[in-house]
């Protein structure tokens, strides 16, 4: 039980060490969800989607709610299949603000009700509110980066946090924090991969004829279970597959326990800051159950 809960971890773990050896080199483009290094320049922040269906009903298994494609993807008011998932939402997470300068999206439309998110926004679930509280205040004064500019939502992060109220912000890291993380993420360990497209700093599976495996190499794949009601529906009860290179738990393991690396070589264990079990210590955050990116 407990290698399928931290396995996360473990795998992207044992790939960091190929990234500080190369610490002067561009980070992986696929821990961003794209394929090729970063441009150097930075991605405009894009706009709420608009001129989706606002028509046909979509459904999901197991929710008795039905919404369209536009009060899906309606990020002042997203659509909420399993209300009874998860306490009573606060505004800000539930709505965010769009009278505010710049708007501020509903919290729940990116991260899920639920706060599990998706590779490209991350799982905010189970963080510590005060872990929570200072990452909002560093992107909102700018202290916090990505380093990739193609990664626009850190932009919006920015501009989200620089209009939150101090009340917004405690009332999201209070909600957030109060739930609890839960496997979300399957790790397998592979020499090859399904193909994907990039989308939006997700990777998706490709279908029909387009559809096949490639070689893995020393990359992490991570890609939803099913692609369309992660893409579409924003299905808050469908997980993630993160493809990582064979062995990658285990030397992860070895590096993340007893701080040794790939090479042989010694660091701090990732344990002693955030905890035997990987669950954090206090503002330091949680590892277990991680997107892999």
């Amino acid at each position: 039980m407990r290698k399928s809960v931290v396995a996360a971890a473990l795998a992207v773990a044992a790939l960091s060490g190929i990234a500080s050896a190369r610490a002067d080199d561009a980070p992986p483009p696929w821990a961003w969800g794209f394929t090729t290094p970063p441009p150097g320049t930075l991605q405009a922040v894009p706009a709420p989607a608009t001129g989706l269906d606002n028509s046909t009903l979509l459904s999901l298994p197991a929710s008795k709610l039905s919404f369209t494609r536009a009060q899906i993807a309606n990020p002042f008011g997203p659509a909420d299949w399993f209300p009874d998932d998860h306490p009573t939402m606060p505004d800000v997470v539930a709505h965010g603000r769009q009278s505010a300068q710049p708007q501020i999206w509903a919290c729940g439309f990116c991260h899920y009700p639920n706060g599990k998110g998706r590779p490209e926004n991350a799982s905010v679930a189970g963080l510590a509110y005060e872990y929570i509280v200072q990452q909002l205040i560093e992107f909102r004064s700018g202290a916090r980066k990505s380093s990739d500019p193609r990664k626009a939502n850190t932009a919006q992060m920015a501009g989200f946090a620089s209009a939150m109220t101090d009340e917004e912000i405690k009332a999201a890291a209070k909600y957030f924090s109060s739930m609890p993380a839960t496997p979300w993420i399957k790790v397998v360990e592979s020499e090859t991969a399904p193909k994907t497209r990039g989308s939006n700093g997700m990777f998706l599976t490709l279908a029909g004829a387009d559809a096949g495996t490639e070689p893995l190499g020393q990359r992490i794949i991570e890609t939803p279970v099913n692609a369309d009601e992660t893409d579409i529906r924003r299905n808050p009860r469908s997980g993630f597959i993160a493809y990582v290179p064979p062995g990658s738990v285990k030397t992860g393991q070895a590096l993340v326990e007893n701080g040794v690396t790939a090479s042989g070589g010694k660091v701090t264990a990732c344990t002693a800051c955030h905890g035997l079990d990987l669950r954090g210590l206090g503002p330091v955050p949680r590892l277990a159950g991680r997107s892999p990116s």
